[in-house]
């Protein structure tokens, strides 16, 4: 059988968003977010998102764009603190906002590439992040049920992809983006280098291509890139 080539541009698969979707973006700060991919939903225009990713990124920068341009409705994330632009939509009540801790975050989306709908957890228990959510009792114990989340499209930055869309991230740019491929209907890869099928070895592979529908080249790196940029 003969594997499938899921190169394409940027543009073309970004295309694919449509206003209202849940979109996933990877990343912690610049390490895996993946801005290239960012900047052509801009350019695509799709409005009324929500958009899961662990932090806001700073102004000028990532998500910044998304919420400069008003595209995103809704943000589930783990903090705002770096982008006072962020902050001050959510004061005025332009976007919406749900927070959780980092840790919780990742073991929701986790639980939606698995297929769970839910997992429990004592963390947040008695605080602002328990307001609304169900919480059941456990071994004697209070438990929030913190519900899977999954998303129509991830948008995900790897170091290496091969055509097929197996992806290799570097260090601590693979954080959140492994979990995402697996929690999304429709997974975007950028990579910044492209290699043909069995490029990548077996056990450099982090997250088999099945789980990619879509990978495109960045060849040269933007500036938004330049702090995690490897000579």
């Amino acid at each position: 059988m003969k594997l499938p080539d899921k190169q394409c541009s940027l543009e073309g698969a970004i295309a694919r968003i449509r206003d209202g979707d849940t979109v996933m973006i990877g990343g912690f700060g610049v390490p895996g977010t993946p801005m290239a991919l960012i900047h052509a939903l801009v350019a695509h225009g799709a409005r009324e998102l929500t958009i899961v990713k662990n932090d806001a990124n700073e102004p000028g920068m990532g998500v910044d764009h998304l919420l400069q341009s008003g595209q995103i409705s809704r943000l589930i994330t783990t903090h705002l603190g770096l982008n006072s632009r962020a902050i001050d939509m959510m004061n005025a009540g332009r976007i919406t906002v749900e927070f959780n801790a980092q840790g919780i975050l990742a073991e929701r989306i986790r639980a939606g590439g698995a297929g769970v709908g839910a997992v429990l957890t004592d963390i947040g228990i008695g605080t602002e992040l328990a307001n609304g959510k169900q919480v059941v009792e456990l071994a004697g114990k209070p438990h929030i049920v913190e519900t899977a989340l999954r998303a129509d499209v991830a948008l995900i930055h790897a170091a290496a992809a091969d055509r097929f869309g197996n992806l290799a991230f570097v260090a601590t740019a693979r954080n959140f983006n492994p979990l995402m491929a697996m929690a999304a209907d429709c997974v975007i890869a950028e990579a910044e280098t492209l290699l043909p099928l069995g490029g990548l070895t077996a056990d450099a592979i982090h997250t088999a291509g099945v789980f990619v529908d879509h990978v495109t080249e960045l060849g040269t790196l933007s500036k938004e890139y330049d702090v995690v940029r490897r000579k």
